[in-house]
């Protein structure tokens, strides 16, 4: 979008809303939900969320400098007064998210970009992020903030995205069956990738399978001729391959370390800080360096280039981009703690927490070589939305614990709990009930050369764990020479 380009214009904003602006017209360059993070300019839409309306907030956003305010069409009159609004009708249960969707469709059928849609169990988030990273240096690039992949995201991103836009990535998330359909329907990417199927909320489907057959539903949006894109090493493999035949896909791609993969990786080297892979991206031999560490990135990293290589984008670029990949907040990130006498090292893995990216971040720290004395220190909390085999799920980490030779393990939480009684007395830190009863015997446990990786779903709020450790340890200590404190006052 150019500099001076409106992201919507007054006439625009009305055609694809049905609705009417009151006031004089501010230039539209983006689009918010949330005052907090507003910017002027933003079209504030005033939707109903689960503990607050959005209306009440209205003139703090016009105030702020919110370029429009989307209201309902009954209180239009009541903000009117405070700057320009946007008023909207629906007969469903929110007329400004329904307005929302609507912007969001109008913005997806004007541009020319080409589109890919990213879903999975676990890995969404770092692969929709990788995507953008290797895109941007390709083209315009558009993509999800955060993890914005549900029925607010969704829209939200799509009204954000400006008409010259060349590449479109969205991340489409969802906790319950169907809940993908309308999403993949608006999105309709050219493109749509499945990280990988696992027991995640897994308490709200009947089985495994159910949970394919919902990640399945991303192929339903594709457009005519459009690619699928599978994981060939995931058990769901052919079931999310049915799929993608009764949709409108002209083919289906496969990735992984199957021999039948179509882009498969060959040899992955992996090292402390990154990994270098080396695949076959459609019978093209491709080598290249990841900026990302452990395993479970590296074969992401095999989906990234199948959707690179689908879009017809430049391959050789994409690989030579991918060594400059750096994790998204809270996956992966690491820190050196300057402690008294020596550095230690964390990973933040706190951003939400299921078995299989427990399993993979266990597998991550195994590979973190230690100081002399340092120990592998796991601090982990609960992980939700298990259903009735949590426990299970749960104590069945200690022998990922033990197989990747994890010294010490700190739990927050009763789920977390069962694993802290399964394990071995050796490898027991402190079971807590919340993550903040952790943050001070952590810190005194630690000592040089540690590698302490952080992680668990994010209601425990493992989050505040990274924080603390990082602000007393992430900048070396201040040293005052013997003068400066004799000539202090």
């Amino acid at each position: 979008m150019s500099p001076n380009a409106p992201l919507w214009t007054a006439d625009a904003l009305e055609a694809a809303t049905g609705g009417t602006l009151h006031g004089e017209g501010r230039a539209i360059t983006g689009a918010s939900i949330d005052t907090r993070t507003l910017q002027p300019g933003d079209l504030f839409f005033a939707i109903r969320g689960e503990a607050r309306d959005g209306h009440d907030f209205v003139r703090s956003a016009l105030e702020t400098g919110a370029g429009a305010a989307v209201v309902t069409a009954e209180r239009a009159a009541e903000f009117s007064r405070f700057g320009p609004v946007l008023a909207v009708r629906g007969t469903g249960a929110d007329p400004v998210l329904d307005a929302m969707t609507r912007l969001g469709r109008a913005a997806r059928a004007r541009t020319k970009a080409q589109v890919a849609a990213v879903t999975g169990s676990v890995g969404k988030t770092g692969t929709k992020e990788a995507l953008r990273h290797v895109l941007a240096a390709q083209g315009e690039t558009h993509a999800s903030a955060a993890s914005y992949n549900n029925h607010w995201g969704v829209p939200l991103t799509l009204a954000r995205m400006p008409a010259d836009t060349r590449f479109g990535v969205f991340e489409i998330g969802m906790n319950h069956a169907r809940e993908i359909l309308p999403l993949t329907a608006q999105v309709r990417p050219d493109v749509a990738l499945v990280t990988t199927v696992e027991p995640v909320h897994i308490e709200h489907f009947a089985s495994l399978s159910a949970i394919a057959d919902a990640k399945g539903e991303v192929f339903s949006g594709l457009a005519a001729g459009g690619i699928a894109i599978i994981n060939r090493d995931n058990p769901s493999f052919a079931r999310l391959g049915v799929h993608a035949l009764a949709s409108k896909a002209g083919r289906v791609v496969s990735f992984g370390e199957h021999p039948e993969a179509d882009v498969r990786a060959l040899r992955i080297v992996l090292r402390p800080d990154l990994s270098v892979v080396d695949a076959r991206v459609m019978g093209q031999p491709v080598t290249y360096q990841l900026g990302t560490a452990g395993r479970h990135t590296a074969l992401n990293s095999l989906g990234v280039m199948a959707v690179i290589h689908s879009l017809g984008a430049d391959l050789a670029q994409a690989a030579l981009s991918l060594a400059g990949l750096r994790p998204p907040v809270g996956r992966g990130e690491r820190t050196a703690l300057h402690l008294k006498d020596g550095a230690a090292y964390l990973v933040d893995e706190s951003y939400n927490a299921n078995p299989a990216s427990i399993r993979a971040a266990l597998a991550t720290l195994s590979a973190i070589e230690t100081g002399p004395r340092g120990r592998r220190i796991a601090v982990l909390g609960d992980m939700l939305e298990l259903g009735p085999a949590a426990e299970a799920h749960h104590r069945a980490l200690a022998e990922t614990v033990e197989a990747n030779a994890v010294d010490l393990v700190f739990t927050a939480g009763a789920l977390m709990g069962h694993l802290f009684e399964t394990l071995p007395i050796a490898r027991r830190g402190i079971a807590a009930e919340t993550s903040a009863d952790l943050i001070d015997p952590l810190a005194k446990t630690l000592r040089p050369g540690d590698a302490v990786m952080v992680k668990g779903s994010n209601s425990i709020r493992m989050g505040r764990i990274v924080e603390a450790l990082k602000a007393r340890y992430a900048s070396p200590p201040v040293r005052r020479d013997a003068s400066a404190l004799s000539a202090a006052p």
